[in-house]
């Protein structure tokens, strides 16, 4: 086979980096685990994840030009900063404990995993493009898929190593683990023979610029929209399920395979909706139906008050559950029909840079989605029907500004 093809140098090293990078939504999956191992509060410590998420974002915002220029460069960084947070996370928790341990967390898992996270999500992304010219949407889906499914793929393998050889060791050996699947990933990453990088657009880009785009502050705005309602209600599924089946005997089934279901659906939208952005005149369609999808579905579920009504029939809890998956189905396909999108408006050129501006939305939403959540439920006594009401409005407005803001009629000249 030779190795000098689209699936060796782009689609195969794509999903190393990005199946390794992804497992940073299983944070749910171990953080009890080091909460009784460092003994701080529950609440402190889920800092560390909203910081991961928040370092992702700003990390791929600004490393736009070096990834443009050298993606070896930006690859080998990614695959050190994010092994290194793995390792150090591992380290603090096995030696240190309370606000030292917090400390160590915060920086290993928070800043400089993150910051791995966002250099090497972004810095596949305009290889694969221009590996698939004419299947764009395709080509991002499969390597965002990637990050989709390392949840649903690292969970069982986290919660056996955890059960083995304790949460410490898990992050060692998991840590070397993706040290070797990055970096392979990194050796065999390549943009196509006769492509070279326009070094005169890579010098003068400024990122800023770009928020006086009406085209762009769109985007990014509906994809803020989009990422913060999803972490919204993604980030109490557990809680919102229990609510939702309380006094069925199917609880405890419903509580075990909800979170594989909703991961699964996740990747299906990374990979669905991009592919199909592919058969699109234009791309923003997706997001429209995206969104479209997201209020017919919590219509249903508020004007049921599916949520709290759970109790009285499983019917209600089966609305609970499709309400769940729609919003996971969107909020993958979000992802992996930006940069198709962004490539549609902007052209190929400047396309790592303006896609890691766009991913500063995430930081944002990475601070702000589960904050509402908690917000709102201290303030209505738990009340998740809420939670909803506050996302429905929210994806009312991302339709507005998906098609008032980045219609096809405000493109980019390439």
């Amino acid at each position: 086979m030779k190795l000098n093809n689209k699936w060796m140098r782009a689609a195969i090293p794509a999903l190393l980096i990005h199946c390794s990078i992804g497992t940073v939504y299983c944070w749910s999956t171990f953080k009890e685990a080091i909460f009784q191992k460092v003994g701080t509060s529950t609440f402190a410590l889920g800092w560390a994840f909203s910081l991961a998420i928040f370092f992702l974002g700003m990390s791929a915002a600004f490393a736009g030009k070096m990834v443009e220029k050298n993606i070896h460069k930006s690859s080998l960084i990614s695959c050190i900063c994010f092994t290194l947070g793995m390792i150090g996370t591992g380290l603090f928790i096995k030696y240190t404990t309370g606000v030292l341990a917090l400390i160590g967390i915060y920086l290993s898992y928070g800043v400089i995993m993150g910051i791995g996270l966002g250099i090497g999500y972004l810095t596949p992304v305009k290889t694969l493009m221009l590996w698939f010219p004419k299947q764009k949407g395709l080509a991002t889906g499969i390597s965002i898929m990637g990050f989709g499914l390392a949840k649903a793929i690292a969970t069982p393998i986290m919660e056996a190593l955890q059960k083995s050889y304790g949460i410490s060791n898990m992050f060692f050996i998991l840590g070397a683990a993706y040290f070797i699947m990055m970096f392979i990933g990194h050796l065999l990453l390549r943009k196509p023979e006769g492509w070279v990088e326009n070094e005169d657009l890579n010098t003068s880009f400024k990122p800023f610029e770009m928020f006086k785009n009406k085209t762009f502050l769109g985007i990014w705005l509906m994809f803020f929209i989009n990422i913060h309602c999803g972490l919204a209600l993604i980030s109490y599924e557990k809680q919102i399920i229990t609510v939702a089946f309380a006094g069925f005997a199917i609880l405890g089934t419903m509580v075990s395979i909800i979170p594989s279901l909703t991961a699964s659906f996740n990747a299906l939208g990374r990979i669905g909706y991009s592919t199909i952005s592919d058969k699109m005149k234009d791309r923003n369609t997706v997001y429209k139906i995206i969104f479209i999808s997201c209020i017919i579905v919590s219509i249903i579920a508020l004007s049921t008050f599916a949520i709290s009504n759970g109790y009285k029939s499983i019917c209600f809890g089966i609305i609970v559950v499709a309400l769940l998956l729609i919003v996971n189905l969107g909020y993958g396909g979000g992802f992996s029909t930006l940069p198709a999108l962004l490539s549609n408006r902007f052209g190929m050129e400047k396309i790592s840079k303006i896609h890691g501006l766009s991913l500063s939305a995430w930081a944002v939403a990475g601070i702000t989605g589960n904050n509402m959540s908690e917000l709102i439920l201290n303030a209505t006594n738990r009340n998740y029907d809420y939670i909803l009401i506050a996302t429905f409005i929210l994806y009312i407005v991302a339709l507005g500004i998906c098609i008032t803001m980045v219609s096809e009629k405000n493109k980019t000249s390439k």
